[in-house]
């Protein structure tokens, strides 16, 4: 087991795919340079995923990074091994191949959905799925989204630059919508947020 701190780098875009990961801990960030120089957001993923799979089972160089976005424990496991495991179990090579799709599909999605979306519809809509996938509910109803995750890295989620992010974030907690406070969003009325998704 292998601990890194928050903004560590477990996997850099480029690198060899000599092995893989498997989140014990935390929450990590994928991201991958732009052909402007920019870093997108790919997504995120938690305990008990595994991530730098597609390039160990190509041997192709990493098509992305992979940073600690606060602690996190991985398993690293060689290429090799991981190779084997799903050759001598089926099961496993088809729970793998779930997920890739389950990920394929939600990429699609997104992408689906963003297009022809204005950057509050697109911030809004990465918060409600935040909300969904990392969030905890409160007793008052409020969701709490404890994710350590910069105005830029959302900007790179979203395909908008920082200073249009903080334009909507802006909007959104004067409407009631959302409260920011040091790496955390609270979503206050989901109402109001699904309706700027939509």
């Amino acid at each position: 087991m292998v601990s890194y701190r928050p903004r560590g780098k477990i996997f850099g875009e480029g690198d060899p795919s000599d092995r893989i990961a498997i989140v014990l801990r935390g929450v990590v960030k994928i991201t991958a340079a732009t052909a402007n120089g920019r870093e997108a957001l790919l997504g995120l993923r938690g305990m008990g995923e595994i991530v730098g799979e597609l390039g160990a089972i190509y041997g192709s160089p990493r098509a992305a990074s992979v940073w600690a976005l606060n602690l996190v424990q991985v398993r690293l496991i060689p290429a090799s091994t991981f190779q084997r495991c799903l050759l001598d179990h089926p099961d496993a090579m088809l729970a793998v191949l779930g997920a890739v799709i389950a990920r394929l599909r939600e990429s699609d999605r997104r992408r689906l959905e963003f297009t022809g979306s204005d950057v509050l519809e697109r911030v809004s809509m990465l918060l409600a799925e935040l909300a969904r996938t990392h969030g905890e509910t409160a007793a008052d109803g409020s969701v709490s989204i404890a994710l350590p995750l910069s105005q830029e890295e959302i900007a790179g989620a979203t395909g908008a630059s920082r200073e249009a992010v903080a334009k909507a974030f802006r909007r959104l907690r004067a409407i009631g919508a959302v409260a920011t406070a040091r790496q955390r969003i609270v979503i206050l009325n989901r109402q109001a947020l699904h309706m700027r998704a939509s």
